[in-house]
């Protein structure tokens, strides 16, 4: 299996919903979200997929993150942002444009600090 990696940075604010404490009050993350690409087969040219065209579409996707809060993006609010719905927000971002491109599988983590992350990762049709 090979993967390819590629990470970026974003600062958000949100506030949960539910028994979370003082994170029920909006407060803000500097967040790193990674993002992996597996897959069994190389193409011709010896890659598993162009990182120059992955690279471009995660730091897009986290510069429509960036200075947000989450609660206020579109698909993201009504939702409780934990780091679990973001990173499957972000999961759902990214995947429509690797299908179909010869990878396995898709794995977005979200990190809100540097000991806590959530990911989601499921399988490319």
């Amino acid at each position: 299996m090979y993967e390819i990696y590629v990470a970026a940075g974003f600062e958000a604010a949100h506030r949960l919903v539910g028994d979370f404490g003082p994170a029920t009050r909006t407060h803000g993350h500097t967040y790193r979200m990674e993002v992996i690409v597996r897959g069994e087969r190389l193409m011709n040219d010896g890659t598993l997929y162009d990182i120059g065209r992955l690279r471009p579409a995660v730091e897009e996707l986290a510069a429509s993150l960036h200075y947000r809060d989450l609660n206020e993006v579109p698909d993201l609010a009504g939702t409780n942002t934990t780091a679990e719905a973001v990173a499957h927000y972000c999961w759902d971002k990214l995947a429509p444009s690797l299908n179909d491109q010869g990878l396995d599988s898709l794995t977005v983590r979200i990190w809100e600090n540097s000991q806590v992350y959530a990911a989601r990762e499921d399988s490319l049709a």
